[in-house]
């Protein structure tokens, strides 16, 4: 059986010193149960590196489809070393989910082509409500947390 890995269990001296970077942090309010479990994941790991609270800068948007415009946003208004999207899309009965998923990942890959600024994705797609909790703090750790660590990490590429 494999061993399951994911960066919340990384080791963490391994991670830059983020004191002197700036993130964006674009969330998506719907499923904000998930999405807050998200934010709090991020935020708590970029402070645990060094980050300060006020060189973190969080804005909120509706839904997923919209983190491609926040993110947008962010780089072009600069000082951001790195932002970072956090969403969560759950399957549903119609293909809604599939277009929604595919619209973000495009989007945010196409920002990472073109902008200086490294938009690290975040967005959880999971079939159940339950997916996604284990994926916010659940047993699979925080996504939020392995956001953040890769955004200091490309801050520092």
């Amino acid at each position: 059986m494999a061993t399951l890995h994911h960066l919340s269990e990384e080791n963490m001296s391994k991670v830059p010193d983020a004191s002197n970077m700036c993130f964006g942090i674009v969330v998506s309010e719907w499923n904000h149960e998930v999405t807050n479990a998200l934010l709090h994941g991020a935020v708590s790991t970029l402070e645990k590196h060094g980050a300060l609270p006020e060189n973190i800068h969080v804005k909120t948007v509706p839904g997923s489809f919209e983190l491609i415009y926040g993110a947008h946003q962010m780089t072009l208004n600069g000082g951001y070393d790195a932002i970072i999207i956090l969403g969560s899309v759950i399957r549903g009965e119609t293909p809604h989910f599939d277009y929604i998923c595919q619209g973000v990942t495009y989007g945010i890959a196409r920002l990472n082509a073109k902008s200086e600024i490294p938009v690290i994705y975040g967005l959880l797609t999971t079939d159940t409500l339950e997916q996604a909790l284990e994926r916010a703090g659940g047993n699979l750790g925080n996504k939020g947390d392995e956001c953040a660590v890769v955004a200091i990490k490309m801050a520092k590429f």
